[in-house]
């Protein structure tokens, strides 16, 4: 594995630009194990903990899904489908439990709403949420490894809800996929900060950078 990081090793601005945009989605399916070891996945976890969290209310969880309750998640999977379509066929039905036993390593992540201060709105508990996973899937791309995002209808179906025994004011967000990769695709072109950044004008909103500071005295 290509490793872009070690414990005795200082990332400059260069090398930490390098692993973020080495950062791509590796589907589950070309995903495979042995995994992590327990002190790089202990690692990883821990460094979720730097995510923006105010007031420190830890609006968000991990649910780890091992090996040996796959086959749960699995039936989850085909009842959601039968939720959604109940003349879903045994083969959708077998397709929908194979999702569940891809990735080497599996995660829920769950945000709750009304966790610590009820006075945090929903949508920043979620961006630190996100800042969480970022943290973890960066960790993992640093020491060699594939991970992804996935979501999908079943996350707001009673089945996973009740699998997972969510409160009313939690929300099950996405699944997160890690192992080693047994293919990578070649990287994709990403956007450059023109094509996302705007600058408040005298007349609105415009397109692009602002202009230098000035820095004269």
């Amino acid at each position: 594995m290509d490793r872009f990081w070690s414990t005795d090793t200082e990332l400059s601005p260069a090398a930490l630009s390098m692993l973020m945009e080495a950062r791509q989605t590796i589907l589950p399916k070309r995903l495979e194990g042995p995994g992590p070891a327990a002190d790089e996945w202990r690692t990883w976890l821990a460094s979720a903990a730097s995510a923006p969290d105010h007031r420190q209310i830890l609006p968000w969880r991990f649910v780890c899904v091992p090996k040996n309750q796959r086959h749960r998640l699995g039936d989850c999977f085909a009842q959601a489908l039968l939720e959604r379509d109940p003349s879903a066929t045994d083969e959708q039905m077998s397709q929908a439990r194979e999702k569940a036993m891809r990735a080497p390593v599996l995660l829920l992540l769950v945000v709750d709403a009304a966790r610590g201060d009820p006075g945090i709105d929903l949508l920043e508990r979620v961006v630190s949420a996100g800042c969480a996973v970022q943290n973890l899937l960066l960790m993992a791309t640093a020491q060699g490894y594939g991970s992804a995002l996935t979501s999908g209808k079943a996350l707001r179906s009673k089945a996973l809800h009740t699998l997972f025994d969510l409160t009313p004011n939690e929300h099950a967000l996405c699944f997160i996929s890690l192992g080693n990769v047994r293919q990578r695709r070649p990287a994709r072109s990403r956007p450059s900060p023109e094509d996302y950044l705007q600058t408040l004008g005298e007349t609105g909103i415009v397109a692009g950078f602002p202009p230098a500071p000035d820095t004269s005295e």
